[in-house]
């Protein structure tokens, strides 16, 4: 399945099911309690891990669908910008991006 097809997908159900089409900052916030959730599946070793990031993704995809975002191609874009980015540690070890070369 591709990130497109995930997204007409997941729009789908929220239409057949009645959920939440129109509140942006809601879904957003309800992303945000998904995220809690995947990360305590984590670090508790939970079985139901993987289906807690599914609801994260879900409501990503969901979110860039309420704003007429097409997700597929602005993850492609980002993800060709990140390989063009150079970066190399900093003072405390951590890497910190550093301006492109020519």
């Amino acid at each position: 399945m591709t990130i497109r097809d995930a997204q007409k997908l997941a729009w789908q159900n929220k239409l057949t099911k009645g959920f939440n089409t129109t509140d942006i900052a809601l879904e957003y916030g309800l992303l945000n309690a998904e995220a809690g959730e995947a990360f305590t599946a984590w670090r508790k070793g939970l079985a139901d891990a993987g289906e807690e990031l599914a609801d994260v993704f879900l409501y990503l995809v969901s979110i860039a669908q309420m704003q007429n975002v097409d997700l597929a191609e602005e993850v492609a874009r980002k993800i060709q910008k990140n390989t063009r980015r150079v970066y190399k540690p900093g003072p405390n070890g951590a890497l910190v991006r550093t301006p492109a070369t020519a």
